[in-house]
């Protein structure tokens, strides 16, 4: 009874939370997506980075990230990008776009499918870090409970994709 409690509170704090803090915010949805990566979405034409989180890489600069499963070298960022892809599965996605652009002008926004937040899924599920950077530690809790688990890419090693690319610039 205690626990049911505390995730019927743990709802409705997210559900007061996304209710207000996207309020101001432009918001789009389309069931016309495009993964180009397991960060990054291309919806109604508009090329949208999930904020507050990083992916392995698909395709950088002519290279794709790799990691290791015993030992064999495997495209993380494939993988990554497969699983957004299997997830958004044809279904709409709806994101709800920040105000400001990151550094590099894209569209920074945090994207749903059904009332689920894509980055949150791809966090808690391993195919995606929490970017303290940039996230202030928002999907820290469930990058802790992927790494706990061993899901995903925490069955493998790895490097960060923000290390990874700063090795491959």
């Amino acid at each position: 009874m205690k626990r049911l409690k505390q995730t019927l509170i743990k709802l409705f704090i997210t559900f007061l939370f996304c209710s207000n803090s996207f309020s101001d915010t432009e918001q789009i949805s389309s069931k016309n997506v495009l993964v180009i990566d397991g960060d990054t979405i291309i919806l109604n034409k508009k090329k949208i980075r999930f904020s507050g989180i990083d992916a392995p890489e698909s395709f950088f600069r002519g290279k794709k990230q790799t990691c290791k499963l015993e030992n064999q070298k495997i495209f993380c960022g494939e993988i990554s990008k497969k699983k957004l892809t299997q997830k958004i599965d044809n279904q709409i996605v709806k994101c709800f776009i920040e105000k400001n652009n990151d550094r590099y002008n894209r569209i920074l926004a945090e994207c749903f499918v059904n009332n689920e937040s894509l980055s949150v899924y791809m966090v808690k599920n391993g195919y995606a870090f929490d970017y303290a950077k940039y996230s202030k530690k928002k999907y820290q809790e469930y990058e802790n409970f992927a790494k706990k688990n061993k899901l995903g890419l925490w069955k493998t090693k790895f490097e960060y994709p923000w290390v990874w690319r700063k090795k491959n610039r």
